[in-house]
């Protein structure tokens, strides 16, 4: 027995353009349409106005630790990339300090809270609407996402139970894209760095009838830099090399003066060298989604989406520099939806209802090859499906000074089709597994309220419980960082978040914004990736991971001087009793993360912002063998006009040249970006 790929790799398929093209260019066809009525039925009808968001924030929003980051604060990240943007929000973290120009793909997982350990995401990533997260890894695409085409985030940290709550384990975020007047009728920018690295984008948008197309793209390329020491360099050492591009199509119309279309449709692909020589790797989607949105006495909001994913991996041995596995396709589609319903209930009172859905079917094809004579040793197919039915329902309720809220949702999740396969050189078989089929309903819930104060001062409180699924990678795909294999487990049983938090917000007006929260947060039956022996890990539910902490957060103004600062210190521990990691801090974790940006508006658009970050000390591994230091990094963005549509854009990343390690295995190190920077012109009309 041989085993093929069955499911070729993803490419940019035609049917997805179509679908995508299709869906962007519903909105001016109906907008044309309003647009043909007769001049005095215009003038009879009322003024009609998209914004291509979703429903407001419900009442509820105000009890929990939300934090938002304006547009001035994403485009102006010293390293362009939304990663970097988002980590303005204490306690926002990947797996690893890398960020998407330098990391694996499968490593940039999204989490909060220090409820880490893993690469997959604990936190819930949203563009639109719509789940991010990688149907098959959890990962999410950082690089297909342009800090440029976004009006705001919005981060709520903390275990959530709306729509899409499964996977809202350690906070939500938000991303929410801009409209045509925000981006204007043309846009773009082009940049080099001290390396001869580039990067360039374009965008249009405009007015079609009384909605908005936009479309826009960017293309991100450069040799990389060495992220191995100068000690630790072989001739097979390689830069880390990056070439990746990304495309959106994006449509809003309104059906009526109340009821608008959305449709979005995301094209992207990422190629990516790590370490050595041949040790390259990619992602690639194609996404689409549609989505109605109501603004009248009955609001409501729909959605439906497609995802098709796939990621490559090719693991070069370190010692004899040749490839030793070829994981070669890894196709994964991902579809979803979710309506939510808020009937009139009044000015004071809020009531939601909805449903969700999710499912992920994926599975990977590798080859293992002898790094000796070359030869294939064996052929590995591996996969399954996962699906999640979300039913929930939240009220809130603003007694003068005072808003309750409390919500529930009740998940009907199921694990199927799961299978293993591997035969060896010959074709001979080795292994031939098909896993039991498990389902099971799951209930969490979340509460809350919050007290205004005098002069100000708004007290809040909440408690709340939530849950992750494991994802196919975890249940199914081992992987290789050499010297260690980490194993899959077909066993994991779904993570569970037990959480409450209080908090303390101050604000005068714009001038200033001030936020301190406590909180404890426990995830039971956490995935941890547990060492068994010294070159063998693999991903087991553990007792819990227990993360408490404060997170403080100040934004103050002075004129056209802005400060935006957020710390966070948690004190996380994993427990399994009679294991040797019970107490550590669960890997790749910190004490500390802090950020704080000092920007400064100046002319017609000049901007100037000074940014300052530090990551606290943090473990490789569950054993805390492997430390990686502490790391402090100054940045620095400057967008001078020098006309009304030009502008000279400067930027520059780690500029005391701080050093970052990223990853150390028993003195195996990487590092992250040295001292870059970038200079390019800037347009907008």
């Amino acid at each position: 027995m041989i085993i093929t790929d069955t499911i070729p790799k993803i490419r940019v398929s035609l049917a997805t353009l179509a679908f995508a093209l299709a869906a962007a260019g519903a909105a001016p066809l109906l907008a044309q349409e309003q647009a043909s009525e007769s001049d005095d039925a215009d003038r009879a009808s009322p003024v009609i106005v998209v914004t291509g968001e979703g429903l407001e924030d419900p009442l509820s929003s105000v009890a929990y630790d939300t934090r938002y980051i304006e547009r001035e604060q994403l485009v102006s990240a010293a390293s362009g990339r939304i990663e970097d943007a988002l980590s303005g929000i204490a306690g926002f973290q990947q797996f690893r300090r890398s960020d998407s120009r330098s990391a694996n793909p499968s490593a940039q997982g999204a989490t909060l809270r220090a409820l880490g350990g893993n690469a997959t995401s604990r936190a819930l990533v949203l563009l639109d609407g719509v789940p991010m997260a990688d149907p098959f890894f959890g990962y999410i695409p950082f690089s297909a996402i342009d800090p440029e085409r976004l009006s705001y985030a919005k981060v709520t940290r903390g275990g959530g139970s709306g729509p899409f709550g499964a996977g809202a384990l350690a906070g939500t975020i938000e991303l929410v894209s801009a409209d045509a007047a925000t981006l204007g009728t043309a846009s773009g920018r082009v940049l080099s760095n001290n390396r001869g690295e580039t990067e360039a984008a374009a965008t249009l948008a405009g007015n079609l009838g009384r909605g908005f197309a936009t479309i826009s793209g960017r293309w991100d390329r450069g040799k990389g830099f060495y992220t191995t020491p100068t000690d630790q360099r072989v001739p097979a050492t390689a830069r880390a090399a990056y070439d990746s591009w990304s495309i959106q199509l994006r449509g809003v119309a309104p059906i009526s003066d109340t009821v608008e279309l959305q449709a979005r449709g995301l094209v992207y692909e990422d190629n990516r060298t790590l370490r050595f020589d041949g040790a390259d790797n990619s992602m690639e989607g194609q996404d689409a989604s549609l989505r109605l949105v109501g603004t009248g006495d009955w609001q409501f909001d729909l959605l439906g989406y497609v995802q098709a994913r796939n990621f490559t991996n090719v693991v070069v041995s370190s010692t004899r520099f040749v490839p030793v596995l070829d994981q070669r396709n890894t196709p994964a589609t991902g579809i979803g939806g979710k309506f939510e319903l808020r009937p009139p209930s009044g000015d004071a009172h809020e009531l939601r209802l909805g449903v969700d859905y999710r499912l992920a079917d994926g599975e990977l094809f590798e080859t293992a090859i002898s790094a000796f004579s070359g030869n294939v040793t064996e052929r590995r197919n591996a996969g399954g499906r996962n699906s999640n039915l979300g039913l929930f329902i939240e009220d809130d309720y603003s007694i003068g000074p005072v808003v309750l809220t409390a919500g529930a949702r009740a998940d009907r999740y199921s694990i199927s089709g799961g299978f293993y396969t591997s035969v060896d050189g010959n074709g001979s078989i080795v292994s031939d597994e098909a896993f039991e089929d498990r389902s099971g309903w799951i209930g969490s819930f979340r509460g809350g309220a919050m007290v205004g104060l005098a002069n100000g001062m708004r007290l809040r409180v909440a408690g709340y419980t939530g849950l992750r699924l494991p994802t196919l990678n975890e249940l199914y795909r081992p992987f290789v960082v050499f010297p260690v294999t980490t194993l899959a487990n077909e066993d994991l049983k779904p993570e569970r978040l037990e959480g409450f938090e209080i908090g303390l917000d101050y604000s005068r007006g714009d001038r200033l914004d001030l936020g301190l929260t406590l909180f404890d947060n426990t995830v039971r039956d956490a995935i941890a990736n547990v060492t068994l022996d010294a070159t063998t890990r693999q991903r087991l539910n553990i007792d819990s991971i227990r993360a408490r902490g404060v997170e403080a957060s100040a934004a103050l103004a002075f004129g056209k001087l802005r400060v935006n600062s957020s710390l966070a210190y948690v004190d996380a521990e994993t427990r399994e009793e009679g294991q040797a990691f019970n107490g550590n801090r669960p890997s790749q974790s910190p004490s500390w993360i802090g950020s704080a940006t000092a920007s400064w508006s100046f002319a017609e658009r000049g901007l100037a912002a000074l940014t300052l970050r530090h990551v606290g000390k943090q473990f490789e591994d569950d054993l805390e063998s492997d430390a990686l230091p502490a790391a402090t990094t100054v940045d620095a963005y400057v967008e001078f006009p020098i006309t009304n549509a030009l502008a000279v854009v400067l930027r520059g990343e780690n500029l005391t040249e701080e050093t970052i390690v990223t990853r150390n295995q028993g003195g195996s190190v990487d590092f992250g970006a040295p001292r870059t920077l970038w200079a390019g012109l800037k347009l907008g009309l």
